[in-house]
């Protein structure tokens, strides 16, 4: 008889969670794995987590998947982010503050894989071009561009994991007047470095985390003003004085934008943070994902099977509070149903589980209910399978101190310090406020005294 053959499209985070979880039974010694083969479009691991000076396309001529800028930093408590069964005590060995820097987490992200073992199932620089099913063979076919050899590749499939993430196509609107605007104009996934903007009157358009963290890091980085525009209230925030917050942009007139309450001003660059698209090119219309970025998507039975053929799973399409242990979650939920060790329930069964979650969902109206929503689906995924049981609705406590600790200080908030919830460590205490710390590289943070506290 045959192997099963799996495809993961993306070796980012959640492909990365599904290789793991695969590799977690290879371990304990269980025999007759599928074959598996993972197709990844960069020439590295770790998705978004992966750092370029490029914007636009990259050396193959395909575009950009990542949205990662210089100056990140996490921007919710790492100990919302620890996986259950690899500590940030393991990796570091020594307590750290509770929001690290891109090149510390990414460090801790890479720092539990057996590279050596992950790396024997990817293809680098093949980004997928189409999938199709076949009815009568029940198989996929995957072709994909192989930048290696400069050949198109096609395989046969029993399952298909897209795991190509919802934060690397661009959500750009159009504004009136853009066209004739003397300034800089880039959307959020191609912004790289707060230096470029020292000096400058910077206008950001949006009201996500996004808009928030980069009008943060330019002000941080020398920015002469800083402006959010927003159709929504305000967030609620104590921003510094050379930060303000505005309605909706309406249209531009030179370098001069004038906003839906009548004010006007002129700026030197716009950044527009104003989201991103789900966006499937490599899928035919009866296997492609339509939703929008919310905390549970429709159609998509405990958020990760496609109802019409469930043989197709979609990881990590949520919209998140959570993000490793929430991947990880779904990719031990997703190996035990193709190996047969979970039962799917008939089409009907299916749908009126879905119908429930959504229902529930709708009732989720404020930040603590959609995060209590999210720690409930997580559980209902961890208990079902092996994956090391974590304590989900702590975690879940810990956002909405975030919360209340960005209202209380919105260019402070990543001074706090929580307490681990898998093994109770205290964040150490960063030695200089954030807004003063300009080297954060792995190599100069961990250079760092950072004070322990009990």
């Amino acid at each position: 008889m045959a192997k099963t053959k799996i495809a993961i499209l993306g070796a980012g985070p959640s492909g990365l969670a599904q290789l793991r979880a695969f590799e977690a039974l290879r371990k304990t010694g269980v025999k007759d794995l599928p074959e598996i083969v993972c197709y990844e479009k960069q020439n590295d691991i770790g998705g978004m987590w992966n750092y370029t000076w490029r914007t636009g396309l990259d050396r193959n001529g395909e575009p950009v998947h990542g949205s990662m800028y210089r100056y990140l930093w996490s921007n919710g408590p790492k100990e919302c982010l620890e996986f259950a069964d690899y500590s940030f005590d393991q990796h570091f060995n020594q307590p750290l503050p509770s929001y690290p820097p891109r090149e510390v987490l990414k460090d801790y992200i890479m720092g539990r894989l057996d590279k050596r073992a992950i790396f024997n199932y990817i293809r680098f620089e093949c980004p997928v071009r189409w999938v199709t099913f076949s009815e009568e063979t029940q198989l996929f076919t995957v072709t994909v561009m192989n930048h290696k050899t400069g050949e198109q590749e096609t395989e046969e499939f029993d399952y298909v994991v897209v795991a190509t993430g919802h934060f690397s196509t661009p959500n750009m609107p159009y504004y009136p007047g853009m066209e004739q605007y003397p300034g800089r104009v880039l959307h959020a996934h191609d912004f790289r470095d707060a230096l470029e903007f020292e000096g400058q009157d910077v206008l950001l358009v949006g009201g996500s985390y996004s808009a928030e963290d980069i009008g943060s890091q330019c002000y941080k980085y020398g920015a002469k003003t800083v402006t959010i525009s927003h159709r929504g209230g305000s967030f609620g925030y104590n921003w510094p004085e050379n930060v303000s917050e505005k309605p909706g942009l309406d249209h531009i007139d030179g370098n001069v934008v004038h906003f839906t309450d009548g004010s006007t001003q002129a700026f030197d660059a716009i950044i527009m943070c104003t989201g991103y698209l789900f966006h499937f090119p490599f899928l035919p219309d009866e296997l492609r994902l339509d939703t929008h970025n919310c905390l549970y998507p429709d159609n998509l039975y405990k958020g990760i099977f496609f109802q019409s053929n469930p043989k197709l799973i979609y990881l990590g399409m949520q919209d998140q509070w959570f993000t490793f242990n929430m991947f990880d979650a779904q990719a031990w939920y997703a190996r035990d149903v193709i190996l047969g060790k979970i039962q799917l329930p008939d089409e009907a069964s299916r749908r009126k589980n879905m119908d429930a979650w959504l229902q529930r969902y709708e009732q989720s109206s404020t930040d603590s209910q959609c995060i209590d929503f999210q720690a409930s689906y997580i559980d209902e995924l961890v208990s079902a399978t092996d994956y090391p049981e974590f304590p989900v609705h702590q975690q879940a406590e810990l956002f909405k101190q975030w919360q209340e600790d960005k209202k209380a200080d919105i260019m402070g908030f990543r001074n706090k310090i929580y307490r681990s919830t898998i093994t109770g460590t205290m964040g150490a205490q960063l030695p200089r406020p954030w807004l003063d710390i300009k080297d954060d590289s792995l190599e100069g943070f961990m250079s760092l005294k950072f004070e322990k506290v009990i």
